[in-house]
């Protein structure tokens, strides 16, 4: 019966709008504790402290739940129609990445996950079975890549991420555990090979080796995670990256079978593929409440935000853009002034040399 019902499940999976669905054990990921602590040894999570609690349960996804007795693993495609490389040129504007270019995928894809959880739940009592479920999605202690790579979803490649034969690089993970007993499906395969196209793209040097990464210098983490000011050192590897990084995502060439996301909510906002950085800099809290309403780049806060504004115009070469830098130096935000007073510097000198 339990095959009977994870065919009509991985249906439902694609009905209700997931790209892809496979299924693994809670216990499928043995290596993750001990990879977990020597990540923390390391000190590589930086600011991320979230990462050192609860690691009973983001080591061992059984303890998380012990009643569970299947993870439904769930893919969610938000391919860009667009080549997001392209704005790293543009230096009077902004990079946002793809992710957050519009809706928060938070929001989209837990409502996915509850109304398939809710479909199981129903199906399982009309086969005479009794379900629980319980749905994740980044939220939680559960380590989803790991889990999405034992269930077949794709394998974690050098940069740490997750690829897929089928998706590339674009897509959002969601779990669900029940206490169902669903048939497992085999674990992928690293299929990265000798490429090391993710490690040599990386503009800070994130990757002290392959399939390791030092948050500590992730564009992605410096940008959204970091508080206070950013190393003096690792600014320049900004460029113009103002939300997130898509460099070793982008650069994947399992890209080639990727398609444009199916969900209009992933679909760009035309005003955040590649923003003016003078129009950003010059956000009060509530312009940019209002700008990025309902979209991931919020829950950082115009100060985070309005930093990273001033590190792109610093890194722009553009003499035009230091009246923008120069009116928040004395910003109430000690690191936005401090980053609009090294944009300042650094624009002085690019007038000095075309002077």
């Amino acid at each position: 019966m339990s095959a009977d019902l994870k065919s009509a499940l991985l249906a439902e999976a694609r009905a209700v709008g997931f790209s892809r669905a496979r299924v693994c054990r809670p216990e499928a990921v043995p290596e993750v504790k001990a990879r977990l602590q020597a990540y923390l040894d390391k000190g590589y999570h930086g600011q991320m402290g979230w990462l050192a609690e609860r690691t009973q349960w983001r080591g061992d996804p059984a303890a998380l739940w012990p009643e569970a007795r299947s993870v439904i693993m769930l893919a969610e495609n938000y391919g860009p129609a667009h080549d997001p490389m392209t704005v790293l040129g543009q230096r009077d504007r902004g990079a946002i990445s793809v992710y957050a270019q519009n809706r928060d995928y938070h929001d989209v894809v837990k409502k996915r996950l509850k109304r398939l959880g809710r479909w199981l739940i129903e199906a399982a009592a009309r086969d005479g079975q009794s379900a629980q479920i319980k749905v994740f999605v980044d939220t939680a202690p559960v380590p989803e890549k790991p889990l999405a790579q034992a269930a077949g979803l794709g394998w974690q490649g050098k940069h740490t991420n997750l690829v897929s034969r089928d998706l590339g690089s674009w897509f959002f993970l969601g779990a669900i555990f029940t206490t169902l007993v669903l048939e497992a499906d085999p674990a992928e395969q690293d299929h990265c090979g000798s490429c090391r196209a993710c490690l040599e793209i990386c503009p800070t040097d994130a990757f002290p080796a392959p399939y390791r990464l030092d948050a500590r210098r992730c564009i992605s983490y410096l940008t959204i995670e970091h508080k206070g000011p950013v190393a003096e050192d690792l600014r320049a590897g900004l460029g113009n990256r103002i939300y997130g990084c898509d460099d070793c995502l982008a650069v994947c060439p399992w890209n080639k079978f990727a398609a444009r996301a199916a969900e209009v909510k992933y679909h760009a906002r035309p005003e955040l593929v590649a923003p003016e950085l003078a129009r950003l800099s010059a956000l009060d809290d509530a312009g940019f409440r209002a700008l990025f309403s309902g979209s991931p780049v919020k829950r950082i806060g115009r100060d985070r935000f309005v930093r990273n504004v001033c590190y792109a115009i610093g890194n722009s070469g553009q003499a035009a853009l230091r009246p923008a830098v120069a009116a928040l130096c004395e910003d109430p935000d000690a690191a936005v002034a401090d980053a609009a007073r090294w944009a300042c510097a650094r624009l002085v000198a690019v007038a000095n040399k075309q002077a």
